[in-house]
């Protein structure tokens, strides 16, 4: 059985080897997907992910939705202002800290959210895989990045 300590490192440097690369090439497929089943939507996959925040927890801070979704304020600022624009999301400053913007589903973004209802099951299709291996994959994937958000970049050593 092969383990860290005895496979090759030569073996390490395969591009398909490298779980990094298995993970995008997965996401870049997930992209593609979601592309079509958004369509009709008119959302990006950002975008959805922006509203499946806002219709699970209501109006929020803007920084609570990027810390949800792991995006900074320069990445969730375009998206939010795109989903004003399209009448989806209303965003406005706190009234006790006018440097706080909270973001909520205006009426439009709550009609949206029925005409979504079926994007997850299409996803889930999609893939091929039972409720359960997708709950299972969802949960590694899970582990991974908290294991992941754990580590200090410093402490890994240089090449050499």
């Amino acid at each position: 059985m092969e383990t860290l300590d005895t496979t090759r490192d030569e073996d390490f440097l395969r591009l398909d080897h490298q779980i990094c690369f298995s993970l995008h090439a997965a996401t870049r497929a997930f992209n593609g997907v979601y592309r079509g089943a958004l369509k009709e939507l008119g959302l990006t996959y950002p975008q959805y992910l922006v509203m499946l925040v806002l219709w699970e927890y209501g109006e929020l801070p803007v920084k609570r939705i990027g810390e949800h979704l792991r995006l900074d304020s320069g990445t969730l600022s375009p998206l939010l202002k795109r989903l004003e624009a399209a009448g989806y999301v209303e965003r406005r400053r706190s009234a006790e800290d006018e440097r706080s913007v909270t973001a909520r589903v205006t009426e439009a973004g709550a009609e949206l959210r029925e005409k979504a209802l079926g994007v997850p099951r299409r996803i889930a299709a999609a893939t091929g895989m039972s409720l359960e291996e997708i709950r299972g994959l969802r949960a590694q994937l899970n582990a991974l990045a908290a294991r992941l958000d754990d580590v200090d970049p410093d402490d890994l050593s240089p090449c050499g």
